[in-house]
């Protein structure tokens, strides 16, 4: 072998015969092997008449060149040409051509070859020139990707280039920038494409497979902290119990959700899989424990008898025995096939928060609160040790596959104990934050830990070093566990994402994502058919009432959308935002239609008058302004308030206006003067919404005082107050017939009313967050409702059951709004956007929603101009601490491949990083 630079140094001798090339040489040699579909490159070059031709060629592209200038040129061409030829058979020999220079082992050489020809041009043309050839000549194609990755390492400016066909194999792309590059017919095989930057990119009829990616499919799931995760035996399912009380089982190859099971009443706090696989166990704080049928998908027992939260079950070895660990300091043993309680084992002096059986299952590990280790001897229940834990808070305890030593948890620190003795072997530090859950791998030689400083680490056993550091979650993790071959690692985080990561490559499998943030307000168009919603994650939505689809996404908005409601036709939707700026958008295309600008504070609450032709506002710089829809001109400004005025609606007739304040009272406005008609005292607590009945005679509000007031119009006094809410109610809405009333509430419950008798109806609960906003359908016959956990929920109003729920918000959804067709949803959220949805098909809505063939057509002559990017994606993103960024906004995908190496299809991912799927359009 050669010395340490030896090799190194006679690849830059090698380069360096390019150094003083025409660069405008390497480009006539490209167009003549296209042209000519030349397969063999060297030996195309060493032919002296296909020399004369590149010369031809050549001067075809010098302008104003004399005779003198062409004779000169000759002989420097054809130099080129035989310098150029000289490198490639050389390289094609070379290690460069056979080995992956983006390899540990290669590292130092890669790194010396950059130093020494980073600042020669030629040089940088010349590793261009390699990746084309790669989509001409086969045996050069290691070349090319080495070329490839030396370029990407040197950060060249490679976006808008033109790599179409190009083969990529056994190399890393890290960071990589190919911002509109067109990569279509592109071949990568074993390619690290962590973080590169795809933003308007051609990708058609691409082959990607084996890629290597730390970000893979992103699909919808919890909507709270994923608290819990656990493989199942054959490596093939996993698990996951969550705040938002459900468990979900998902298939690991493609991570799809195959079943979720519902009945704890309250947070799942643990799962755990029996050794065969058949039996799936769940402890929450609704005290209880539940097993479940794996194949059935049913529960099979529930066992009660702790007197609070159940905080981690496990199994013992045999599959007969679990044990509880809780909140009422006990720890319980049952026995699975019957149900029953074996025994209790008391001795902690606090909660319990962790438990675990040693291999054998004769041993049982436990831990509480304040520093306590204990060992029991199961058969017996008598305790056997107790370890003095040098902390004061141990959160988990797990013993390695051997049954030797047990690992402990606290503040920021994990030790091993020597099971034996009682004696602390180790103490493993490197997390900044407290540990919250802690694994061995099946061989025991690796222990995964999570942490509240958003990290998992993986530790030597032996050593007690840090092996390896995985980021990627954005809060706390809550629970890691190895698959049964410790090959795959799985995570859960109150960042409400599972995710799975490869071990031995150290990077990220896979992440399953839910929402983000609230549900403001929602609103069903005229016909019922649409519902519009509006969220905290500044964006608003239009849904397909029937399918649940989401038809469109509408973003304009700099801030959180916090209103939406369609036009009496159900052409035009309007938002308020705390951007303090109203938007009229055309339901239809999807387009802003204009931006009404006045207000000086957040713009809480929009409406349409009947007629359509006015539009009113409530603001939180205390005034209600009336808009001339048409014009997009200020008609009146009304003042009275004192404080930030939550919602205004109009009476049928739109003669009157409502409106409702922070602070009482409710007030009563002429429309047409702007004078105030009326005051309407009652609530103690600011008043969240009014909504007039269908009749105009009956004005219903909902205030922080957790009441509903029902008013006369007339003569401005209560005619009923509705009390049974027990938090702040926070939207109001009568049914179509006037006859019941909707209300949601803070304390996540919708109830609806009998109006004539001011009795309660019904109760509806299925949300985990706030309700900020429900609105009947026009047909009265469905409710939707939008909540703080980021979902939106469709009842059916006669049976009280949910017909569907309706994903994709990445926040609060402030506002939901049906279209009158019944054709469209609308909603509103924080993201600055707003959705909209087809009830029909089911399909989202886009300005870019045109036929296949347009979009090709538009791509052709510049689709960007449609369809712009912004400068903050125009470059790769690298996060301090964290790995590159994938980016792929806008970019077109038609056909093709996209796989990584073990089969996973990475369209979910690519999909869910905005980019067109052509077929979609079809």
């Amino acid at each position: 072998m050669q010395g340490p630079f030896q090799g190194e140094q006679a690849l830059a001798d090698i380069f360096t015969q390019v150094k003083d090339s025409d660069e405008k040489i390497f480009g006539v040699i490209l167009e003549i092997f296209r042209k000519e579909k030349v397969q063999d490159c060297i030996g195309y070059l060493q032919d002296i008449g296909n020399q004369r031709k590149l010369y031809q060629s050549y001067l075809q592209q010098a302008e104003n060149s004399t005779k003198t200038d062409r004779e000169q040129k000759f002989s420097v061409v054809i130099n080129d040409v035989k310098q150029i030829t000289d490198v490639l058979k050389k390289l094609k020999v070379h290690d460069f051509n056979n080995q992956d220079y983006s390899s540990d082992e290669n590292y130092e050489s890669t790194l010396h070859l950059i130093n020494i020809i980073k600042d020669i041009g030629q040089i940088i043309e010349f590793l261009q020139f390699l990746v084309y050839l790669t989509s001409i000549d086969k045996t050069l194609i290691q070349c090319g990707s080495n070329s490839l990755h030396v370029l990407v390492k040197m950060k060249v400016d490679l976006r808008n280039k033109n790599f179409e066909n190009i083969k990529i194999q056994n190399t890393s792309l890290v960071g990589a920038n190919f911002v509109k590059c067109t990569l279509s017919g592109s071949q990568f095989n074993n390619v690290n494409i962590s973080g590169i930057n795809l933003n308007g990119a051609q990708l058609f009829n691409c082959k990607w497979k084996y890629l290597r990616i730390q970000e893979l499919n992103q699909l919808n799931g919890h909507v709270n902290s994923v608290n819990s995760v656990c493989f199942s035996p054959d490596r093939n399912s996993l698990a996951s119990g969550s705040s938002d009380k459900s468990i979900r089982l998902w298939d690991v190859k493609t991570g799809q959700q195959k079943a979720q099971f519902q009945g704890h009443t309250d947070c799942i706090n643990s799962v755990c899989f029996s050794p065969d696989g058949n039996i799936l166990a769940s402890g929450g704080r609704d005290k209880s424990i539940r097993l479940w049928d794996v194949k059935t998908k049913k529960k099979s027992a529930k066992l009660d008898g702790h007197d609070d939260y159940v905080v981690q079950i496990c199994f013992s070895p045999d599959g007969n025995t679990l044990v509880s660990g809780s909140d009422d300091k006990s720890i319980r043993l049952w026995n699975v096939k019957t149900g029953q309680q074996k025994a209790k084992l008391d001795g902690h002096g606090s909660c319990i928060n962790s438990v675990c059986f040693s291999s054998d299952g004769n041993t049982l590990a436990s831990s509480s609160l304040i520093n306590s280790i204990c060992l029991w001897d199961v058969k017996t229940g008598q305790q056997k040790a107790k370890l003095d834990a040098p902390s004061f808070f141990i959160r988990q305890v797990c013993f390695s596959p051997d049954g030797n030593t047990l690992a402990s948890c606290d503040v920021k620190s994990i030790c091993l104990w020597d099971v034996k003795t009682g004696l602390q072997q180790a103490k493993l530090d490197g997390h900044t934050s407290i540990v919250y859950p802690i694994c061995f791998s099946p061989d025991g030689n690796t222990l995964a830990s999570g942490s509240q400083d958003y990290s998992i680490r993986l530790w030597d056993v032996k050593s007690g070093q840090s092996k390896a550091q995985f980021d990627g979650h954005s809060d706390k993790v809550c629970s890691v566990c190895f698959s049964s071959d410790g090959n795959a690692l799985a995570s859960g985080s109150a960042d409400n994402s599972i995710r799975l990561w490869d071990v031995q490559k150290v990077q990220q499998k896979d992440e399953l994502d839910g929402h983000r943030d609230k549900v403001w307000s929602v609103c069903f168009s005229p016909d019922g058919k649409t519902l519009a919603s509006c969220s905290d994650d500044k964006s608003i939505r239009l849904w397909v009432v029937k399918t649940g689809q989401q038809k469109a996404k509408l973003n304009g908005h700099t801030h959180d959308v916090r209103t939406v409601c369609f036009s009496p036709d159900g052409d035009t939707l309007v938002s308020g935002s705390v951007d303090k700026s109203i938007r009229l958008w055309d339901v239809k295309t999807g387009q802003e239609k204009a931006k009404l600008d006045g207000h000086s504070g957040y713009v809480l609450s929009v409406v349409f008058s009947p007629d359509g032709n006015s539009l009113a506002s409530g603001s939180a710089d205390r005034s209600i302004r009336i808009w001339d829809v048409k014009t997009g001109q200020q008609k009146a400004k009304i003042d009275g308030h004192t404080h930030d005025i939550r919602t205004v609606c109009f009476s049928p007739d739109g003669n009157s206006l409502a409106s409702g304040c922070e602070v009482r009272p409710i007030r009563l406005w002429d429309v047409k003067t702007g004078q105030q008609k009326a005051e309407l005292n009652g609530h103690w607590g600011g008043v969240w919404s009014v909504c007039f009945s269908p009749d105009g005679k009956t004005l219903a509000s909902c205030s922080d005082d957790k009441s509903i007031r029902l008013w006369d119009v007339k003569t401005g006094q209560e005619k009923a107050k509705l009390d049974g809410h027990s938090g702040y109610v926070l939207s109001v809405v009568f049914s179509p017939d006037g006859n019941s009333l909707a209300s949601g509430s803070a304390d996540r419950s919708i109830r609806l009313w009998d109006v004539k008798t001011g009795q309660q109806k019904a109760k509806i609960d299925g949300h985990n967050g706030y309700v900020l906003s429900v609105v009947f359908s026009p047909d009265g016959n469905q409710l939707a409702s939008g909540s703080a956990d980021r979902s939106i929920l469709l009842w059916d109003v006669k049976t009280e059951q949910q017909n569907e729920q309706l994903e994709g918000h990445s926040g609060y959804v402030m506002s939901v709004c049906f279209s009158p067709d019944e054709n469209t949803i609308a909603s509103g959220i924080d993201d600055q956007s707003i959705r909209l949805r087809n009830v029909k098909n089911g399909k989202q809505f886009s300005s870019a929603n045109e036929s296949y063939s347009n979009i090709l057509a538009q791509f052709k002559t510049s689709i960007f101009q449609n369809h712009p990017i912004s400068s903050s994606s125009y470059f790769t993103i690298l996060r301090i601490s964290h790995t590159p960024l994938f980016q792929a906004q806008g970019a077109l995908i038609l056909k093709g491949y996209f796989a990584n190496y073990q089969g996973y299809d990475l369209r979910p991912l690519l999909e869910s990083k905005r980019i067109y799927l052509l077929e979609d359009f079809k």
